[in-house]
């Protein structure tokens, strides 16, 4: 993946790699100007056992950079892990249409939160940081569930929908980072990334 070389979003020259599959978190890069490089750091590990969110994701996000790390010698690896929250109950990525459609409607009516865990390894030096956005979704009937779920977005997504695409018309209101309900807080990322430069 190309970008401009020394962009404003990680100046250090060559040598970072996204250690995900996820279009979304690469459009989003790509959106910045970052040069970098994606790895795919292979299935999704499960969730760390009774772990928090905050604490869940990041060691999700820090598993995937390491794997992609001992790959890449000397590059700086980015690792990302994305869940949401409603009344405490986790929803990751659904199934199948019928799980997305338990997801939707939980979601719809209520507000819940969307954690995004960060990981940037280079060799044996590792930083980690987490972000939460509140995401105040409408309320859906059955009808209007069902005409989105046949938009055929929902899959592979935390929570069964995706801001960026149709899924916005759903959402009334939002509190926090944009970039991260999409997947990636890039301000949180941008900081991080200013430590390894």
């Amino acid at each position: 993946m190309s970008g401009a070389r020394g962009s404003l979003f990680f100046p250090a020259r060559g040598g970072l790699v996204l250690a995900s599959a996820s279009p979304r978190r690469v459009a989003l890069l790509r959106q910045v100007g970052a040069a970098f490089t994606v790895v795919d750091p292979g299935p999704d590990r499960g969730w760390p056992g009774e772990a928090e969110p905050r604490h869940g994701v990041r060691a999700l996000a820090l598993d995937k950079a390491r794997r992609v790390a001992t790959l890449r010698p000397g590059s700086v690896v980015v690792g990302a892990d994305t869940v949401v929250v409603v009344r405490g109950v986790r929803l990751g990525k659904p199934e199948d249409l019928a799980e997305a459609r338990v997801m939707l409607q939980r979601l719809q009516g209520r507000t819940h939160e969307v954690w995004s865990g960060i990981a940037v390894v280079r060799d044996g030096e590792q930083r980690t940081a987490a972000e939460c956005t509140r995401v105040q979704f409408a309320r859906l009937d059955e009808r209007e569930v069902d005409a989105y779920l046949k938009v055929g977005e929902s899959l592979d997504k935390a929570g069964g929908y995706a801001i960026q695409g149709a899924g916005a018309q759903l959402v009334r209101r939002i509190d926090g980072d944009y970039s991260n309900v999409v997947g990636l807080p890039l301000h949180r990322l941008r900081q991080v990334l200013a430590e390894f430069a």
